[in-house]
């Protein structure tokens, strides 16, 4: 069966995360492995207040994951993420296959070359006279 590439955006208890984050990441990478899946990027976002408070909690650790993963196995990913002590909320999403190289360069921190006319091999001259003819 063929593999897609998922982002899993968590909120975290703060308070969990604070006392272990090397835990709490630890889990949400077995989590994910355990079922057979392939992380690429599994990192902290961000922390902030929650728009609304979820099971009493008034703050939440934004957490990113994305990874490679068969579909039929997401639905025990989610009920995994479910039972975990530390997950307040989770999504999971399919990122469109030609998408997944800049969104993965971007969550690894790395710079993110868009590819422009010039870059496939077009003549500058060949792009002015174009412009030129439409005006």
């Amino acid at each position: 069966m063929a593999k897609n590439t998922y982002e899993t955006l968590l909120i975290l208890d703060s308070n969990h995360y604070a006392r272990d984050p090397g835990g709490v990441s630890k889990q949400v990478n077995d989590i994910l492995t355990e079922a057979g899946g392939e992380v690429h990027v599994n990192r902290l976002w961000m922390e902030q207040k929650l728009a609304y408070p979820i099971d009493k909690h008034q703050k939440g650790t934004y957490w990113l994951a994305y990874y490679e993963i068969e579909g039929v196995k997401i639905p025990e990913i989610d009920r995994a993420l479910q039972l975990a002590e530390p997950v307040i909320r989770h999504l999971t999403v399919k990122l469109e296959p030609r998408l997944v190289e800049p969104i993965l360069a971007n969550a690894r921190g790395e710079s993110i070359k868009m590819s422009t006319p010039t870059d496939s091999n077009v003549d500058e001259a060949e792009v002015e006279e174009e412009v030129a003819a439409d005006a």
